[in-house]
């Protein structure tokens, strides 16, 4: 599965142009890929002092989740941990306004709260909904 994402990433890569990259370059470059909700992702792929930094646009709207989450199976592997900052204000660089970034530190590991913080660990969508829709239904 790993190689077949790597390999659509590859064959987006942008190779002519101003941000033209030659293939193998890795994970830099700017590459245009068919996501899984039936739109392009334009997505550029950077590595800075310290930190790895992916860039996700469309055309007409912000990237969602399910997009996000494809971007990031593209660099990175499952089980590493990459993030989606939101800066104080007065740090706000918005260059485009259809695009989301995803980051991950290279020296550090990036803390994260316990799985049960987020909801309860092992229950499904289906079956969170079917709890929640009981619990709002009792008296």
């Amino acid at each position: 599965m790993r190689a077949q994402l790597i390999e659509k990433l590859e064959a987006g890569r942008v190779q002519h142009g101003r941000f033209a990259t030659v293939p193998g370059s890795g994970p830099c470059g700017v590459f245009l890929v068919q996501g899984p909700c039936g739109c392009e992702l334009k997505i550029s792929g950077f590595v800075r002092p310290g930190w790895e930094h992916v860039a996700v646009s469309t055309p007409r709207r912000c990237p969602n989740w399910e997009e996000m989450c494809f971007v990031k199976d593209l660099f990175w592997d499952e089980e590493e941990c990459v993030m989606q900052l939101h800066p104080p204000y007065s740090q706000y660089v918005n260059n485009s306004r259809y695009c989301l970034h995803l980051w991950r530190p290279t020296h550090r590991d990036i803390p994260m709260p316990p799985p049960s913080f987020v909801g309860i660990v092992g229950l499904g969508p289906s079956d969170a909904a079917m709890l929640f829709a009981r619990m709002s239904a009792a008296p």
